[in-house]
């Protein structure tokens, strides 16, 4: 099931889940959900996985076949986990988080039947909660992604052209992310919002709003993915932010660069040079024990100084954040949001994104992904960040 130079690490992520079953005085978690069973044992698979408040996780599988290891039994059917527990003499739960926010009705109401607690609780909540601050293994998956990351970057301008629309650029940007390892896939949490591998948006279109809480729109191609490029020709007076979603271990990390054809408008730099600004001090005051919230005020009352808060994480439409965690999901915790309770501590990783969009010139801006350590914030997706000529 999973590699023995793995189990300590599993040892780990298996203690922080229980710590929380335990203090809900609850007696078990079952896990289904692709992200979470991937979080639990180092791998996907179609089953199950049940993790008591005390004690070794069960592998209820179904598929793949050939996985082996200490506690992995294939099943064809959920309702065979009640029937181990039953002769192993293992004791139903009586109050079992389940995720609930993760699994459909149908699904919730038929474990529910299988297992007969007298008490469920939200298992999304309580996973999420113990991926929000990383192990030391899971951020050197993320250094690793974010080192790829920033090496795709530096392909960038040298695969443009001139007269190429927005959907040629985030072609050629989309295939050097393969080349370099990307798994392709972007994970978000949640059903309200899908992407590609990332998002490039250039001129007007960075104003079309989205139905997505993101700081950028973009019409999209299609109206079932109204999101990012739309086919339109990048042109001289324009920027080209590129957002591109960095997946190369299974570990997220985010980043964005500014791109500009010719001469931009003054107003379009000036908002530049002050996401960057943004970034640092906000970054400067990332210290745990430090409230997300008063991060996202940092941000908002350095563009109200400069004359920007209404180009400020967007134009027509605009994002309520500045930043958010990164993970096996591209939507963890902190939230750096005016409402947010969430607080820094040591070992959480964000993304922080200030940025602007100024109408008929386009998207300007920085996002790169921070680890927070005891004394302050290790960037793992370096590269430059000033405005960059595609020419």
């Amino acid at each position: 099931m999973y590699s023995v130079q793995l189990l300590p690490e599993l040892q780990l992520r298996w203690a922080k889940m229980q710590e929380s079953i335990q203090a809900a005085d609850a007696d078990a978690l079952l896990i289904s959900t692709n992200v979470n069973l991937y979080y639990a044992s180092g791998r996907i698979f179609l089953g199950y996985i049940y993790l008591p408040a005390n004690g070794k996780p069960y592998f209820f599988v179904k598929r793949p076949v050939g996985l082996e290891g200490e506690n992995v039994i294939y099943i064809r059917k959920p309702e065979q986990i009640s029937e181990y527990l039953t002769e192993h003499n293992i004791p139903m739960p009586q109050t079992l988080f389940l995720e609930i926010d993760s699994v459909s009705y149908n699904e919730y109401i038929r474990l529910t039947n299988i297992l007969s607690p007298k008490k469920v609780l939200n298992g999304t909540a309580l996973i999420r909660s113990a991926r929000t601050v990383k192990t030391d293994y899971e951020l050197n998956l993320i250094r690793k992604s974010g080192q790829q990351h920033s090496a795709l970057y530096r392909h960038v301008p040298a695969v443009y052209q001139e007269g190429m629309t927005d959907l040629e650029f985030s072609i050629e940007i989309e295939r050097q992310a393969r080349l370099l390892g990307s798994l392709g896939i972007f994970r978000v949490f949640g059903p309200t919002m899908e992407i590609f591998m990332g998002s490039i948006v250039s001129g007007e279109n960075a104003d079309t709003p989205s139905p997505y809480d993101f700081g950028l729109g973009g019409e999209g191609l299609d109206p079932s993915l109204p999101v990012g490029c739309n086919g339109s020709i990048i042109k001289p007076g324009m920027t080209v932010l590129v957002d591109m979603g960095g997946n190369f271990t299974g570990y997220m990390t985010d980043m964005s660069r500014t791109y500009s054809l010719g001469n931009i408008s003054e107003l379009a730099v000036k908002a530049h040079q002050t996401s960057l600004e943004i970034q640092e001090a906000v970054i400067a005051a990332a210290l745990p024990g430090t409230a997300a919230a008063d991060l996202y005020n940092i941000g908002m009352r350095i563009a109200t100084k400069e004359g920007l808060e209404n180009y400020f994480m967007g134009h027509r439409q605009q994002a309520g954040f500045i930043g958010h965690g990164v993970g096996i999901e591209i939507n963890e915790a902190p939230v750096i949001a005016p409402r947010s309770k969430d607080i820094l501590s040591a070992g959480m990783v964000f993304a922080l994104e200030p940025k602007f969009v100024i109408p008929h010139v386009g998207a300007v801006g920085i996002e790169n992904t921070f680890i927070v350590t005891e004394t302050g914030c290790e960037k793992v997706t370096p590269g430059t960040e000033e405005i960059i000529s595609l020419t």
